[in-house]
């Protein structure tokens, strides 16, 4: 009866760091903001008149 018992609880504590790690994942998931995918290469608009 005693394995059971531990069985049991062996169980339950490895579905609950199964359960924490998915979280963790999709947690860390999330979209990406749009700063920073949005990237250009053209200066700023008060030194392209400078430029030219």
């Amino acid at each position: 009866m005693l394995r059971r018992i531990s069985a049991r609880y062996f169980r339950g504590f490895g579905a609950a760091v199964v359960a924490v790690a998915a979280l963790v994942l999709a947690a860390n998931a999330g979209p990406a903001r749009a700063a920073e995918a949005t990237t250009t290469l053209q200066p700023p608009t008060g030194q392209t008149q400078a430029l030219r």
